[in-house]
């Protein structure tokens, strides 16, 4: 019986082995790569001619090479599948994430002399100063109607002073505000200032061409003696523009109040008339009473009165910035300070050609040439200058802040500008993204514009009113024009709008990274601008008087 079992036994598996789907199968796993091929002999080091990895059982199972009928398949499989679903959502999400930033729009993308900013929707907060409600301060410099006189009188005055007003328009404007309170200071009668023509503007305006003298004269006759002429009795009249002997000098840079009193007043009271030039920035702003300090601010915002017809004309222009569209729209104003002038002055490199930097390296040299030296120590220095925000903004440039902050291509823009240095080229890009920018010639026929021409300052005269009374003022560089029109912002109560001093280090930090997405340079653009707006600020010592007069020209409301 046994041998019988036996002999049966072996016959079901001949029969099985050699069964068609048993060699199918026998065949496959052969044949296929993801199932191991069995040892041949039995010890650990024997060959593994046909060595192959076996797949864990939820991939066999997905690939039909083990029954997924079966539980552990089965569970195995729904593993699996969660997994790859997972998987597919990760990659979907991380496929979205580099497409996008493949193609963000880094800044704005030039072509030729063209920059494509994206576009942004217009904030509301554009056109007015989102932080004006906490402020409360009004003008205090004007002389009040109970406020008693100290005027000396005529016969007691300690002498004559005389000055030469020297620079544009605004230089001049600073040097007759400070000729005023030095001649209270000493207690002298100032001559009516002259306007001293200047070797850029080459203007022979005088001070009765651009401003109203009666109106001068008249508002400040209870502070300070002023005539319009040098006193007949005073014959040797060229002697106070050539004479060493009559002329005060060497007056340093913003001197105190004392230094006035213990060496100029001395002279002026031996010689009765004295010239004193230079006179630019001679008077400081901490270091003189706070009465003359508000007595500044009395000339500059009250008694400096243009021409009647340069403010009609001035009107006329801001009028027809809010109507060029046939509806009533704000503007803004731009002091787009990029003549070659400045830009030679700034010593500051800017994009350009080979030949237009060999031009300008020459003209620095010959205009600087202490400064220039050989010219190898300035291409540091210019990346230096820039990173610290000391550099002319490039209109390229203040056009994408200007982007970034909010402002679209309608928006009207009023340029206040000499001649910009690379002309229309140079421009074109500003002009790309802003179209709707204009000069005071654009808005005024040349028949209108005649009169005006005769006097290069009284051209300065119409810029710095319709500035003044814009909506926005934006100003890309210092200089004694944008000091002198936020600070009037300020004390006229203009503050409650926007007078924006664009942080020039910006552009060189973002410029300097080109991966730096759109959205994020609009976020710093707009943090870093929060408190760049005009508002009121509290004073330190030595501030600058013309761009805050604050604390001795304004009071709380």
């Amino acid at each position: 019986m046994a041998e019988l079992r036996y002999a049966t036994a072996a016959a079901a598996a001949t029969r099985a082995s050699s069964s068609p789907s048993k060699r199918d199968a026998d065949a496959a796993s052969a044949s296929s790569p993801l199932v191991a091929s069995p040892r041949v002999g039995g010890g650990k080091d024997a060959p593994r001619p046909h060595q192959r990895w076996s797949l864990p059982p939820p991939v066999r199972s997905l690939l039909a090479l083990e029954d997924p009928r079966s539980p552990a398949a089965s569970t195995s499989y729904r593993i699996l599948v969660a997994a790859i679903a997972c998987f597919t959502l990760a990659a979907l999400f991380s496929a979205t994430s580099v497409w996008s930033r493949l193609n963000a729009p880094y800044l704005c993308r030039k072509e030729g002399i063209r920059l494509h900013c994206p576009r942004v929707s217009e904030r509301d907060s554009l056109w007015e100063n989102p932080h004006a409600a906490a402020t409360s301060w009004k003008p205090f410099a004007e002389r009040r109607s109970d406020e008693i006189s100290d005027l000396v009188p005529e016969n007691e005055t300690s002498g004559f002073i005389f000055i030469h007003a020297e620079g544009g328009l605004n230089q001049q404007r600073i040097a007759i505000c400070n000729a005023v309170a030095i001649a209270k200071i000493m207690n002298a009668t100032l001559i009516l200032p002259v306007l001293k023509q200047d070797q850029i503007w080459k203007d022979q305006t005088k001070f009765e061409d651009i401003f109203d003298v009666d109106h001068f004269i008249n508002y400040l006759k209870d502070d300070v003696r002023i005539v319009r002429d040098i006193p007949d009795w005073f014959t040797e009249k060229d002697e106070l523009f050539t004479s060493i002997k009559r002329t005060v000098k060497n007056i340093p840079k913003y001197a105190s109040a004392q230094f006035y009193i213990d060496n100029v007043l001395p002279r002026i009271r031996e010689k009765k008339i004295m010239s004193i030039k230079p006179f630019v920035d001679r008077l400081g702003y901490d270091n003189v009473p706070m009465e003359i300090n508000r007595l500044r601010c009395r000339v500059n915002y009250h008694a400096l009165k243009f021409l009647p017809h340069i403010e009609e004309m001035a009107d006329k222009l801001a009028t027809r910035m809010r109507n060029r569209t046939g509806n009533l729209n704000p503007y803004m104003a731009l002091h787009l300070r990029f003549e070659k002038g400045m830009v030679g002055l700034s010593f500051c490199d800017f994009a350009g050609t080979r030949e237009e930097k060999a031009m300008m390296a020459t003209y620095r040299q010959q205009q600087w040439p202490r400064r220039y030296k050989n010219g190898s120590h300035l291409w540091p220095l210019a990346l230096e200058k820039r990173k610290e925000g000391r550099c002319p903004l490039e209109p390229g440039e203040i056009g994408i802040i200007l982007r970034a902050m909010g402002y679209t291509k309608e928006t009207q823009i009023y340029v206040a500008s000499g001649q910009v240095y690379g002309g229309n080229t140079r421009m074109a890009p500003l002009r790309n993204m802003f179209p709707n920018l204009v000069s005071k010639e654009d808005l005024a026929s040349k028949e209108e514009m005649e009169p005006f021409k005769k006097h290069v300052t009284s051209l300065a005269a119409l810029d710095f009113l319709v500035c003044l009374k814009s909506d926005v003022f934006v100003m890309t560089h210092g200089g004694n024009f944008a000091k002198l029109i936020i600070g009037y912002r300020r004390y006229m109560g203009r503050h409650r709008l926007k007078s924006i001093k664009p942080d020039k280090g910006l552009m060189s930090k973002f410029f300097g990274d080109p991966y730096m997405p759109w959205a994020t340079f609009v976020e710093d653009v707009m943090i870093t601008h929060q408190t760049r707006t005009g508002l009121p600020e509290p004073t330190f010592p030595h501030y600058d008087l013309w761009e805050n007069p604050l604390t001795p020209c304004m009071c709380r409301a």
